[in-house]
């Protein structure tokens, strides 16, 4: 299914976001941009349409109720309606539960979780009355296999892929897809720029005791997007369900 679709990608600025957008503009699909950094986002727009897409750049904050309507209402009125949301928007901020503040775990919380409560609910309007469309969430690892010191960002991505399934139960026949797309380490463009320094680095020291991180492989942004466009044009009559992404091991010497 690689016709021609309406799609919203949220933290499209950089990293995975931009990577899936580009992705998607490669298939000739218009595209709708989100994010809060306007000058990031018109970065990935030129990408967009560089190869052959349509884009379009708006302001979005994932938790702010206000501003998800009207970044939905505005692409709506300049793309149409959406047919395909990728949630990309996400945080972690690094740190055992006793050394967190109550405002960065509230901020993982809304952003991680809220976030796409919010937009898959301004999508799903469209997509039911179309009587198709596709909702992706990137999930994490994470959500398998929890991490000590990453306690907000764990807890948040499992309760995101309960969000999936219960979508997926709640449109049922209804012509709508969900997909779970489960990143591993991945090389990020600024996913880590707010974190402290030395605020993350003696949590590696905590992970091997639990079997969590085995090497110290990663993924780039683009192999992530290729997992999400399989899984948009796959056919419509098939759905894929959740897809785990990891690195290889380096070579054993």
């Amino acid at each position: 299914m690689t016709t021609s679709r309406i799609a919203v990608v949220t933290g499209a600025a950089s990293g995975i976001g931009q990577a899936i957008a580009v992705g998607l503009g490669r298939l000739g699909w218009s595209v709708a941009l989100g994010g809060r950094r306007i000058d990031a986002l018109a970065t990935t727009a030129k990408l967009v349409d560089i190869e052959g897409g349509h884009a379009f750049a708006h302001h979005l904050d994932v938790t702010q109720p206000g501003s998800v309507d009207a970044f939905f209402d505005a692409a709506a009125s300049e793309l149409g309606p959406c047919d395909t949301l990728v949630n990309n928007a996400g945080l972690a901020i690094p740190g055992l539960l006793v050394d967190t503040d109550a405002d960065a775990l509230q901020r993982e919380i809304d952003t991680n979780l809220l976030g796409p409560l919010l937009c898959s609910r301004r999508a799903l309007g469209p997509m039911l009355d179309a009587g198709r469309g596709d909702i992706v969430f990137i999930s994490s690892d994470t959500a398998r296999m929890p991490r000590p010191g990453m306690i907000g960002y764990s807890a948040t991505k499992a309760a995101l892929e309960t969000v999936a399934r219960v979508i997926d139960m709640e449109t049922e026949g209804r012509g709508i897809r969900t997909t779970v797309v489960r990143v591993g380490p991945t090389l990020l463009t600024d996913f880590a720029d707010g974190w402290k320094p030395g605020s993350f680095e003696h949590l590696l020291d905590l992970w091997p005791r639990f079997g969590i991180q085995r090497h110290f492989n990663t993924m780039q942004p683009a192999d992530i997007a290729n997992v999400v466009i399989h899984a948009l044009t796959a056919p419509a009559h098939a759905r894929v369900d959740t897809i785990e992404i990891q690195p290889v091991a380096p070579p054993v010497t």
